[in-house]
């Protein structure tokens, strides 16, 4: 089930230093949300995620990504074919390995999500394949 949300354009956007976010996240987290690094494949708990639920920025807690969208991609990221609504991430291009790829963030608080790829399933033909180290994974009801 996907929470409800406020009205684009309503969200609260949140700027933190890095030593504010060195605070509140891991190592890991870090290198990851703030410094835009990628964790292994295969090494994050919510890959193998599979019960109802939605996957929350660990930066803000603003949902992102509803299990409802989830798919097993074989990459060894957690993948999803569209994130719970448009105006939770933002995207640039990101030229880090030479050829252009499409980075997202949190629309929120603007840590580093991952990547989307136009290699996903039907209906968008898209794969967001996430950092699973910075996202937390709340059950749905709870």
């Amino acid at each position: 089930m996907i929470p409800a949300m406020p009205k684009p354009g309503n969200e609260k956007k949140i700027t933190r230093s890095n030593a504010e976010w060195r605070e509140r996240l891991t190592e890991e987290q870090f290198r990851v949300g703030v410094k835009e690094g990628t964790e292994r494949a295969f090494t994050s708990e919510h890959n193998e995620e599979k019960r109802d639920g939605v996957f929350h920025c660990v930066g803000c807690d603003t949902p992102l990504w509803s299990s409802e969208h989830k798919f097993d991609s074989g990459t060894g990221w957690p993948s999803f074919w569209q994130p719970i609504r448009e105006s939770a991430v933002d995207t640039k291009t990101d030229f880090k390995l030479i050829y252009p790829r499409t980075e997202c963030h949190c629309a929120t608080c603007g840590l580093h999500m991952g990547h989307v790829f136009k290699d996903g399933p039907p209906p968008t033909g898209k794969r967001w394949c996430i950092n699973g180290v910075v996202l937390k994974f709340k059950v749905a009801g709870t």
